[in-house]
């Protein structure tokens, strides 16, 4: 597998080696002790998660403010801008984001650590979206920034793929802005 150090140095893109032909593809999404040497540690999932969206749809910025939750995420169908927001208050980065496609034909996976408030944008017509975690849902302490937050500034690719405003959950438009989280 290639790996690929982001702009922000613990999340991580991970590209697994395809094997392909006329017949179709093969590759290994996963693998615990591949994962652990790239990650530098040992995160164990608990979890496995998949979503469906349709174009435009945003999820996020979410984050769990106990049990915080690291996700390995990844595109099965489709494709989506994934974004990992740092929001480790004794981060040299804290409040920095960094943002990568995942697609059904790049099959990038994205390593976001525990510590990252996670979101994406479905850019194709539907999106199958799956991803581990290393903590359990825990709704209590869900919580919700604002995809839109200007402190945080992220470049969203909207407008290059057509949407003119995202589609969001009721509980994503409460998202409030990083300062307040």
């Amino acid at each position: 597998m290639k790996v690929t150090q982001t702009a922000i140095a613990d999340v991580l893109i991970i590209e697994p080696k395809v094997f392909g032909d006329a017949r179709g593809f093969f590759f290994e999404s996963f693998n615990q002790q591949a994962f652990d040497e790239v990650a530098g540690a040992h995160h164990q999932f608990v979890q496995d998660n998949h979503s469906r969206s349709t174009k435009g749809v945003l999820r996020g910025l979410h984050y769990q403010i106990e049990q915080p939750q690291g996700k390995l995420v990844r595109v099965a169908r489709g494709a989506v801008f994934d974004v990992a927001v740092d929001i480790r208050k004794s981060s040299s980065t804290f409040g920095e984001w960094v943002g990568v496609e995942l697609s059904e034909e790049n099959h990038r996976q994205l390593w976001v650590p525990p510590g990252f408030a996670h979101g994406f944008v479905v850019l194709s017509e539907t999106a199958d979206f799956l991803y581990k975690t290393t903590d359990y849902y825990a709704p209590a302490h869900e919580r919700c920034i604002a995809w839109n937050d200007p402190a945080i500034g992220i470049e969203w690719p909207l407008a290059l793929h057509g949407i003119a405003q995202p589609v969001l959950s009721a509980k994503d438009l409460q998202g409030i802005n990083l300062s307040k989280a």
